[in-house]
This record gives structure tokens, C-alpha cells and sequence, in this order.
């Protein structure tokens, strides 16, 4: 199913850059280009992030890691 009109990527094209690593919004649009153009399916693709992370928080992960283990 397509999840980003504007770059035609679909739910597969999403689930594969995350089983390739990519684990927040930023890296999966940099990976496979969903969410980067209107971002009207940032939600949608927040979604998948979580359902291919299983218990991970995907939003938490956008967070400054570094900053955390202070």
C-alpha cells in the first residue's frame, strides 16, 4: 500500500529501511525518501517505525541519545 503520495513509496519500501537500520523518521526518509516531501504521512510512517520496532518508542529515538546518559 502506498504511505507517501508524494514519493510513492509504499509499507514494504518503509519496513525494509527499517530492518536495514534505520529507526527514526529522519533516517527512514533519508533511506527510502517517504515522509520528505509534504509530510503528510509522518504519522503513517511513525506507525510502521513502531510496528517493525516492536516495544521501541521510534519518537524517543530522535532524541540526543548522548544527552540521555547524563
Amino acid at each position: 500500500m502506498i504511505v507517501c503520495h508524494c514519493r510513492a513509496k509504499t509499507d514494504r519500501e518503509i519496513r525494509r529501511a527499517v530492518r536495514n537500520g534505520a529507526v527514526t523518521l529522519y533516517e527512514v526518509s533519508r533511506a527510502c525518501g517517504a515522509a520528505s516531501g509534504c509530510g503528510g504521512c509522518a504519522e503513517a510512517v511513525h506507525e510502521i517505525i513502531a510496528s517493525e520496532l516492536g516495544a521501541f518508542e521510534p519518537r524517543s529515538l530522535d532524541l540526543d541519545l548522548n544527552n540521555a546518559t547524563r
